[in-house]
């Protein structure tokens, strides 16, 4: 059927080549962000008001832009070493609590590995004897305790990525919050540029982390398998299993911390106290603020890390199957990774866009800005896809599709990517539609807070059910296409488009935790109104885009569920899913539930630990003199300990729920009910959480929309401390477990159970459905 024009030894060299660029890029980003001074010890003495010396200097990163005193009213020294203690204490926080969530996570990760390998090992007894290929019977391959070790050994190292990934994102974000804060005395052009570059730096050592690791592992794992690529790329599994465990962990609890700070500072700050938000009279701002770091970044970054790692193995274990494992076509093999690694360069293309082609200098250039950065790098995503997939396939190859292999060519693939990259996008602007402020749906969710927050929940409620309609159309398009043309390979790849373009996705998401952060340390340092609104501006187009974030992650993670629902049906000899056998239906109906189940853990878990932060921050407010007049110190380090408590208790059974479901319905059942349980929990999880979270989107821009007071709509509606703002309030209060506890871990749920279930499907298809064997 012909070879491919780039030969194995060029690909070999690409790969680890594109992520080293990536990682280098990411330094380069860092050092960027790094010149922006913290420590006001080093610089030059500023001249004072009619000194007659002017403004000095001209520094590109520096301070001598602006005399603080002009623009301020205080000194500068001041306002950096303040700038600095807030940031400090925000990233011993965040650094404090993954190091207790590591801890726990840590034991679960020796625990779950060590079950691995038990029931792996057990499938031929702990047998060392090479025993028959699943899918080449005349052939032999390694034996099953071989793939239990690998298994054991890839999961760890996804898990270790992961890990290290949501707390490299955590410590980079921390790094720049202040930094972004003082640039924003410059203007909203040079405080964009410092959070959009601390975001790359996350994004670009994400992708190439993950890259190199797996590229690397599947090097170190051929040394022993050699040329069977077949029990290769099944023990490859676990690297995505590893990956998402830690994700699942990561989101659930760093949502809890973050919403029950949040909730608690909203509630009794800006609805019982009429106070601003992120005032330093709230004995909640620091574990708000904390909460920002180890919820929407190191449990995002984890998460998406996770769909990365899951979609590139579900690649790799269906094309290990196909022509390209048969052949030993290392170039086709690495296929996913070469999409990856161009992925890397297109978005070090595209970032430039946002940083050196182009410079904001208004506050309404700056959605535009990094909503053309999703623009531009699908559009040349798109060259990218074209150029590798003619470069890197055979004209004609097969694909393993359910026990027979169906001929495929590569200019077909191209397009199961191509598709997969462009629904993202759809997903993405659909998304933007339903929360962003600039439009209507929204502005009616602000408008229906004129008759109180009753109206405002319902008016939401309606917002997210509709704005599910578009993204399962588009993901229900790409699969149809994807799947006619190439089968579950054609999923798989289609996903790795949605994902190809992550760097540039994790660095717009990344930004707006970054911006937030950046405003509360502007308002708890005492910067002038004029800052706040700087970084307020930065805030609300970074709300909109972390949906925008979310809905890719929600939409590449129904594709990626499928084509690893597909390989585990592969696996486990299922011929057909049959919905009509009371085996796979009973799993259909409960996997249904699973998703509403651990909504309601999640989504009370943050209740309780709110209700804890409300009943603290109203005592402290109650008992503490001089604190609304601002003349004593909060109780910080309280709130922080109970929301770094709760959310560690409280991420335990959600977790297990996840983690055990697979484990108990294919042993006790079988593979056919855990196939239904699969299907159900895709089917609804993928419905919850894309209108989870943009209902929380909405709320939540609905509420800043008022506060803003941008248009004259607004202004009737306004201002803060209006009944209308109070009630956007306690719709933005109920949104914040929906859109960041609840919605974002949906989506790792469904692909957590889909991996799980294929990482021990050898063992499910051989000693599986105890209780059918027994009656």
């Amino acid at each position: 059927m012909g070879g491919t024009i780039l030969t194995d030894l060029a690909a070999e060299i690409l790969i680890p080549a594109a992520a080293a660029v990536g990682i280098a890029y990411a330094l380069v980003q860092w050092i960027l962000v790094a010149r922006v001074r913290l420590s006001p010890e080093n610089e030059a003495p500023w001249p004072q008001r009619g000194s007659g010396d002017g403004v000095v200097g001209g520094d590109k990163n520096g301070y001598d832009d602006f005399l603080i005193e002009e623009e301020e009213g205080i000194n500068n020294r001041d306002v950096v070493i303040k700038c600095a203690e807030i940031q400090s204490a925000i990233s011993e926080g965040a650094t404090s609590f993954l190091f207790t969530e590591y801890q726990y996570v840590g034991i679960f990760m020796v625990a779950f590995a060590v079950l691995i390998f038990l029931f792996l090992g057990s499938v031929e007894g702990f047998s060392t004897k090479s025993q028959p290929c699943t899918y080449s019977k005349d052939k032999y391959c390694k034996p099953a305790l071989a793939n239990a070790i690998f298994s054991t050994a890839s999961f760890l190292l996804g898990a270790i990525t992961s890990i290290v990934s949501g707390f490299l994102g955590m410590k980079i974000a921390t790094f720049a919050n202040a930094r972004t804060t003082l640039e924003a005395r410059k203007g909203v052009g040079k405080a964009f540029i410092t959070a959009f570059r601390s975001g790359a730096v996350m994004g670009f050592l994400l992708a190439a982390n993950g890259l190199l690791v797996l590229y690397i592992a599947i090097n170190l794992f051929k040394l022993y398998y050699g040329d069977d690529w077949e029990g290769l790329f099944e023990s490859i599994t676990g690297y995505g299993l590893g990956g998402s465990s830690m994700a699942l962990f990561g989101r659930v609890g760093g949502g809890i911390y973050t919403k029950a700070a949040d909730v608690g500072a909203d509630l009794v700050g800006k609805v019982e106290r009429d106070i601003p938000e992120d005032d330093p009279r709230n004995p909640a701002v620091i574990a708000d603020n904390v909460g920002d770091n180890v919820g929407d970044i190191a449990g995002m970054g984890s998460d998406l890390f996770g769909s990365y790692a899951e979609s590139s193995c579900a690649a790799l274990v269906v094309a290990s199957i196909s022509s390209f494992g048969i052949n030993h076509d290392f170039t086709a093999m690495c296929y996913p990774l070469l999409i990856s690694s161009m992925g890397i360069i297109v978005c070090l293309i595209t970032t430039l866009f946002a940083t050196e082609f182009f410079e904001i200098k208004a506050v309404k250039e700056i959605e535009p800005t990094l909503k053309r950065q999703l623009i531009i790098s699908t559009a040349l995503m798109t060259a990218g896809i074209a150029i590798v997939s003619w470069l890197a396939l055979p004209y004609k190859f097969t694909i393993f599709n359910f026990g027979e292999q169906k001929e495929v060519a590569n200019w077909q693939l191209f397009f199961c990517v191509a598709v997969g990259l462009w629904a993202g996008l759809i997903i993405g602007f659909v998304t933007e539609y339903y929360t962003s402020n600039a439009y209507s749906p929204v502005q009616d969710v602000a408008d229906s807070c004129r008759t109180g927050a009753a109206t405002n929940v319902i008016f939401g409620l309606a917002l997210g059910y509709k704005s599910v309609i578009i993204p399962i159309f588009a993901i229900a398009v790409s699969i149809f296409v994807s799947f006619s043309l190439a089968a579950m390979y054609g999923i798989a790849v289609a996903a790795l488009g949605m994902l190809s373009t992550i760097a540039t996705g994790l660095a717009i998401d990344a930004y707006g935790p970054i911006s937030d952060n950046a405003g509360g340390i502007a308002e708890m340092a005492g910067m002038s109104h004029r800052i706040r609104e700087r970084t307020d501006a930065l805030d609300a187009a970074g709300n909109t885009t972390a949906a925008i974030g979310k809905g890719f992650a929600i939409g590449s993670a129904a594709l990626v569920s499928l084509a690893l629902f597909g390989a585990f049906v592969s696996r486990a000899n299922i011929s057909t899913v049959d919905v009509l056998t009371p085996k796979v239906f009973i799993g259909l109906i409960v996997g249904a539930m699973l998703p509403y189940w651990f909504s309601a853990m999640t989504m009370k878990s943050v209740g309780s630990a709110a209700l804890k932060m409300v009943e603290e921050v109203r005592r402290q407010f109650n008992s503490i003199p001089g604190l609304m007049e601002g003349t004593v110190k909060p109780d910080y380090a309280t709130c922080v300990k109970i929301s770094t408590d709760a959310s560690i208790k409280e991420m335990i059974p959600p977790g297990a729920l996840v983690m055990l479901t697979p484990l108990i319905v294919g042993t006790l059942f079988g593979v056919e009910t855990l196939s239904g349980v699969l299907a159900g929990a895709l089917v609804s999880g993928v419905q919850i959480a894309i209108s989870a979270s943009n209902t929380g989107g909405a709320w939540d821009n609905a509420k800043k929309y008022i506060e803003a007071g941008a248009t004259e709509h607004a202004r009737m509606l306004g201002p803060k401390g209006s009944d209308a703002h109070k009630a956007a309030v306690i719709g933005d209060t109920i949104g914040d477990p929906l859109k960041d506890t609840s919605g974002p871990s949906l989506n790792i749920l469904i692909k957590l159970m889909a991996v799980e279930s294929l990482v021990f499907a050898p063992f499910f298809a051989t000693h599986g459905g105890l209780l059918f064997k027994i009656f």
